[in-house]
């Protein structure tokens, strides 16, 4: 890839995704039950391998891979990213025996990974974790000598149906970021409960609850006091391929607004030769093809090992995400009531669209982590 195209090959594989995602998981998707995990669509996904290329691939790879099935069936680009967000700690971080116990599970589709970060007192501020893990010198789940899981957690994707779960815990090593470890949690450990929560959006999503759940020091992933790091990791390689999945919605709403406006008669002629319908679509089309583009400089970035990762991840975020609510919203307005029946394709997306801009990081979390990296790189020189 250019900075500016794909190659052949690339677009070939996103033409590609896009009809599978229409032709083989979209009849799956809607035989799911929202707000349940739908395990068909995500044996679907194993079998057909694109679970496996989100292991397997750098971040373009995934964005393009996001990108091309949110265009066409959300639920099965949010099923296979939720695995990637839970999973990749383990992968990154985890021991020999944890990726072999549960990747090539999550890998064919058989085990449902969460990532558990956020708390009722900590969203957008990761930092701020309450969920206590004290010391257990005489128990602990595997391996003795562990800790005692005590608090909650809330809006976690996948549960309470998820298989196992990566947590976030205050071990107390040091202040704020630097005392907080991250465990991998079966779901069947004692202890352990969760509730679904009913949500805008149709993908299941959760509060988990901690009363005393033992874990032990084979069920760290990493080093004691160094989580929040596989937090951030995780973060910086999903933050941009969460603006791929805006980009999706937002061309998928943006082609359909194309079609229609073309075709729908309206005051003697087509809605398309309405300089005001004609000049919002040429706007929709040039935030699109902008989120785009820096949302592939991003995974670029994060290929390459570049050091400005944290703010390029954001930045993308950021504007693939307040760009697809924009395109969707106009997209709604241009089709009219139509858009708003229930099933409508725009009906979806808008009910979609809403929470990318809040989830891994809120758009005002995003624009504090672009400041910070701009103003410290003044400070640096």
């Amino acid at each position: 890839m250019t900075g500016f195209a794909l190659g052949v090959d690339q677009e070939e594989w996103c033409g590609q995704l896009r009809a599978l995602a229409v032709e083989r998981l979209r009849p799956l998707a809607e035989k799911g039950e929202p707000g349940r995990v739908n395990r068909p669509l995500l044996a679907a996904l194993g079998e057909l391998g694109l679970l496996e290329r989100v292991f397997a691939s750098g971040a373009l790879d995934l964005c393009l891979l996001r990108e091309s099935l949110a265009y066409g069936c959300t639920e099965a680009e949010t099923a296979l990213a939720l695995q990637g967000l839970g999973a990749h700690p383990v992968l990154r971080a985890g021991s020999e025996a944890q990726r072999e116990r549960w990747l090539p599970q999550v890998r064919a589709g058989r085990a449902v990974a969460a990532f558990a970060l956020s708390e009722p007192g900590a969203g957008s501020d990761a930092a701020a974790l309450a969920l206590a893990a004290t010391p257990d010198p005489g128990g602990g789940a595997a391996g003795g000598g562990g800790w005692r899981l005590n608090g909650e957690k809330c809006w976690i994707s996948n549960a309470p149906e998820a298989d196992f779960y990566t947590v976030f815990a205050r071990t107390g090593e040091g202040p704020g970021a630097k005392g907080i470890s991250a465990f991998l949690v079966p779901a069947d450990r004692p202890g352990l409960s969760g509730a679904a929560l009913d949500m805008l959006s149709p993908h299941p999503i959760g509060s988990l609850a901690f009363d005393g759940v033992p874990v032990g020091p084979r069920d760290l992933l990493g080093e004691p006091g160094r989580g929040f790091r596989v937090a951030m990791d995780t973060l910086n390689l999903f933050r941009p391929s969460v603006g791929a999945f805006a980009v999706g919605m937002a061309r998928a709403a943006l082609d359909a607004t194309l079609a229609y406006t073309a075709d729908r008669t309206a005051f003697g002629g087509t809605l398309s030769d309405l300089q005001a319908v004609a000049h919002r679509v040429a706007e929709m089309a040039t935030r699109t093809e902008a989120a785009r583009l820096l949302v592939y400089a991003a995974a670029g970035a994060y290929d390459r090992g570049a050091g400005d990762v944290p703010r390029r991840a954001a930045m993308a975020k950021l504007l693939a995400t307040e760009t697809a609510q924009y395109v969707v919203d106009h997209a709604v307005q241009l089709h009219g009531a139509v858009a708003l029946q229930r099933g409508h394709l725009l009906e979806h997306l808008y009910r979609e669209v809403r929470a990318p801009r809040i989830y891994e990081g809120a758009s005002e979390v995003q624009r504090t982590i672009i400041a910070k990296e701009l103003y410290g790189a003044v400070a640096a020189r």
